[in-house]
């Protein structure tokens, strides 16, 4: 099979110098959806039609199986698929697709090829209570016979419910010659790829119809209004996919998937979440309420509190995070690590049971096990040039308001005293102070604020 998917709109309702099919639809471009549901029917053939932009869309998108044809300039949908002639084997048939109808399900596009076979030209329709805008499906003793443009209907052919959605299969050898033949003697002057239809059934080819599951897989954006409606249509098809696995969502319109989420059992996400990249939710976790995770891993039975923020990261099995906590790329938890608010770990392993339960920064540092870091601890691992690793083994205590100076090593067991300022290494089992000695000054006077004598 060849697919075409024409991408070659201004999108001007956009009100954006970005190409429309460029703009983002669950993290992604629009037109980005619409090649991976390609790629999942494995076409010998895909090509990308585009024009508006330049080459911003291939150079984006490149890859080794997409072939691009540009539209230039832009005279209609059958003017579009003209361009890809080069690029379609006339021995298997064409699917036409579109950039901007991002929501299309492999399987409504799948149950089209099969009623098209290899010998008819099958047509995606769907029926409307308001068909206002959208071509007309004219039928003859219940046959299709053409399809009429809102523009160019009568009143009667205005009536009709059934449209056409763009989306079709033809076999590839008569689309060439039909295209060929296509006239732009109509109220757009544009070559429609409607007129094809018209063409088949003169030359005796049997056109036929299937409709998607959903209205919504056919629906295109043409604006930013459109483009928040499907977005929010998307969430909640996410989401409730979610729910039918088992997955306990406070409220299935507050949650946000930009990439893939896998959940296991009893898994429960509060509202206002924002899972972007690959995420991995194990049995038992709990992400609390407005938390953003982005390519992370977070094993069983962790609880990750609210108003957290984790990216490229792993969460060991039951461990705490957060509230208000940071976990940046390079961060690895073990089992049962306690991060508590306001700590930013950054590119650091964090060994089983060891705690930074607040007001912390641990960066560039391997922690070993059973470590505690107290309040107002960071480790300073930059030196405005190059970014060194901290070592702090098992079994250490770090009093609050200390500062570790890299590269350090604090040994196994060793504690420091609160307002520590390590910068060398300091001994397993021992107890390691850098601070001033405390002194009192008797007679010392608080100074008292003067007061400006009046003018």
């Amino acid at each position: 099979m060849n697919i075409v998917i024409l991408a070659a709109g201004m999108g001007k309702r956009m009100q954006s110098a970005l190409p429309k099919v460029l703009h983002p639809l669950a993290g992604k471009p629009l037109l980005s959806h619409v090649i991976d549901t390609a790629r999942a029917l494995a076409p010998s053939s895909l090509c990308v039609v585009y024009g508006h932009g330049g080459d911003a869309v291939p150079a984006l998108l490149k890859s080794d199986d997409l072939a691009f044809a540009r539209q230039e300039p832009q005279l209609g949908t059958g003017h579009a698929v003209m361009q890809a002639h080069a690029h379609l084997h006339d021995d298997m048939p064409t699917l036409v697709l579109y950039g901007d109808v991002p929501l299309t399900l492999g399987a409504s596009l799948q149950r089209l090829i099969e009623s098209a076979g290899r010998n008819k030209l099958a047509i995606l329709t769907v029926t409307l209570s308001d068909p206002t805008g959208y071509g007309r499906i004219v039928r003859e003793d219940g046959r299709i016979v053409r399809i009429v443009e809102q523009k160019d209907a009568t009143p009667a052919e205005l009536t009709i419910t059934e449209v056409n959605t763009g989306i079709l299969v033809a076999p590839t050898a008569k689309l060439k010659h039909w295209l060929s033949t296509l006239s732009n003697d109509n109220a757009q002057g544009e070559y429609y790829l409607t007129d094809i239809v018209a063409r088949a059934v003169a030359d005796g080819v049997e056109v036929v119809a299937t409709q998607p599951a959903a209205i919504w897989e056919t629906l295109g954006v043409n604006s930013k209004v459109q483009l928040a409606e499907l977005e929010r249509i998307y969430q909640r098809s996410l989401a409730d996919r979610l729910l039918e696995q088992g997955v306990t969502l406070a409220d299935p319109a507050r949650i946000d998937i930009r990439g893939s989420l896998v959940c296991g059992r009893d898994v429960s996400i509060d509202v206002g979440c924002v899972f972007e990249g690959a995420v991995t939710l194990a049995d038992g976790v709990s992400i609390g309420a407005n938390c953003v995770i982005r390519n992370a891993r977070i094993a069983a039975g962790a609880a990750i509190k609210p108003f957290c923020h984790i990216e490229d990261a792993t969460v060991g099995a039951a461990a705490q995070v957060g509230p208000y906590a940071r976990l940046r790329p390079g961060t690895e938890l073990a089992d049962h690590v306690h991060i508590g608010n306001f700590v930013e770990v950054k590119n650091s392993i964090v060994g089983a049971g060891s705690k930074a339960n607040h007001l912390a920064y641990v960066g560039d540092t391997t922690v070993g096990a059973r470590v505690n870091i107290g309040a107002g601890t960071i480790t300073c691992n930059y030196d405005g040039v190059n970014k060194f690793r901290t070592i702090i083994e098992d079994d250490v205590f770090i009093g609050s308001d200390t500062q570790l100076v890299a590269p350090v090593t604090v040994g196994a067991g060793a504690t420091l005293g609160a307002g520590t300022t390590l910068t060398k290494d300091a001994p397993a089992g021992k107890l390691t102070v850098s601070r001033a000695r405390q002194i009192t000054i008797d007679g010392w006077q608080r100074p008292v604020k003067q007061t400006s004598p009046k003018k």
